[in-house]
């Protein structure tokens, strides 16, 4: 665990998906004083292929530029360093991580953009073919 006048960083772990072969293991940062407020969190999910996806990392506004996500990233990083060897790490980024990711030895890949839309009632049926390759 790791400690700041402010705030400490106590590991979290979800063990609710094993059965498919994958966890969910992350960090809170949460303030000291008797609140204990979520302030910050970083995720990772296991693969059974030996393969750790970087998920979700999250700092709360306030709290920002005080060290905090370097904090959670240097925790999990010491964590799979202590109990993952040979493990491929990958995540998928936004811009601004992308340079603390490059800090830390990661090397780009291709490009992927964001999308989304809302689900309705009447969205047409499923079609059986794809004119494009179908990644996601």
């Amino acid at each position: 665990m790791t400690t700041n006048a402010h705030y400490k960083i106590i590991p979290f772990t979800q063990n609710a998906s094993r059965h498919r072969g994958q966890s969910i293991e992350g960090w809170l940062a949460v303030t000291t004083d008797d609140s204990m407020q979520t302030i910050g969190h970083i995720f990772m999910e296991l693969h059974k292929d030996k393969r750790i996806k970087f998920l979700d990392a999250w700092v709360h506004p306030n709290w920002r530029r005080q060290g905090i996500f370097r904090s959670l990233w240097d925790t999990r990083w010491a964590y799979i360093k202590a109990n993952y060897i040979g493990y491929t790490v990958y995540a998928w980024c936004l811009p601004a991580s992308l340079p603390l990711l490059i800090e830390k030895g990661f090397e780009t890949g291709t490009t992927s953009t964001y999308v989304e839309r809302e689900v309705r009632d009447d969205d047409p049926p499923i079609r059986e073919s794809y004119d494009c390759p179908v990644t996601c």
